[in-house]
């Protein structure tokens, strides 16, 4: 559904009484690490599988969900802007062109950055993945480096052989626009890409409007769904991945959300609940 008035306000009220039960999980959640070297795929110890250190597992999960792997991809990264020289330099897209290695991300109209919000979220959906018993990887280790370049960052989902792989991100375009999309990789240029991929994009849509967020009304289809093929990261993914878009950072309601924790937590239970959907299948 659209989102109007005061309504995405009231949605979120309804949202973090939903993740009232997750506040065990969430509340032992660890600070970013200290900074890297700054380098641009200088975020390596991210991608070893960190399974579900710290947190204990619920033991009425599925078998299947504890089985799996689960790469995410928190968009952007906190060093971006000061290192446009390392950032812009030009990197596979995965269709026989190139494009920039990364991007600085957007920001709210108080400053709050795309690339702390996506990492924010993206620990919130790691601790609470982990209580399912996933296997999960984080493409950067903190927000306060450097890239990995977009190339990287699917080279990460592959070596891992990732079940699903979530890109995490925010939008920032017209302050009337608001709503989430789900991002996949079309035409397919692999059998991950033709059936597992867009299943996962359904799931994940599934996942983030069962928690009451609503759909984009500016890009997409009314689905929340949208097929592209100039992102590198979901081209070059040999395995299923999606790209979420969660909201309108230049929207007044959705910036104030994404600026608060309790907004973050919610995000982060729609994309959690979109990931078991796919995973217990």
């Amino acid at each position: 559904m659209r989102s109007s008035g005061g309504t995405f306000t009231t949605a979120l009220a309804r949202g973090i009484a939903v993740t009232a039960g997750l506040g065990m999980l969430l509340a032992g959640c660890s600070p970013a690490e200290p900074a890297a070297d700054g380098e641009v795929g200088d975020e390596r110890a991210a991608t070893q599988r960190s399974a579900s250190a710290g947190s204990e597992r619920d033991s009425s999960t599925d078998a299947g969900v504890g089985d799996s792997v689960v790469v995410l991809d928190p968009g952007h990264n906190g060093r971006n802007a000061a290192n446009l020289d390392r950032i812009e330099r030009p990197v596979p897209n995965g269709r026989g062109d190139r494009k920039q290695c990364n991007s600085t991300g957007t920001s709210t109209d108080e400053g709050y950055g795309e690339h702390a919000f996506n990492f924010a979220v993206a620990r919130h959906v790691q601790r609470m993945l982990a209580g399912h018993g996933v296997d999960v990887v984080l493409t950067r280790s903190n927000d306060n480096g450097v890239g990995p370049c977009v190339d990287e960052r699917a080279a990460i989902g592959n070596r891992n052989d990732a079940d699903a792989v979530v890109s995490i991100h925010a939008d920032g375009t017209s302050a009337e626009a608001s709503g989430f999309h789900v991002i996949y990789s079309a035409p397919p240029l692999n059998d991950a890409q033709r059936t597992a991929a867009p299943r996962l994009a359904r799931d994940m849509v599934a996942g983030m409007s069962a928690a009451g967020l609503p759909t984009s009304d500016y890009i997409a289809s009314q689905e929340g769904l949208d097929a592209r093929d100039d992102l590198a990261g979901l081209n070059l993914s040999t395995v299923p991945a999606v790209l979420v878009e969660c909201g309108n950072m230049r929207n007044p309601e959705e910036a104030e959300a994404m600026s608060t924790s309790e907004g973050r937590r919610r995000y982060a239970d729609a994309i959690t609940r979109g990931l078991l959907r796919y995973l217990d299948r």
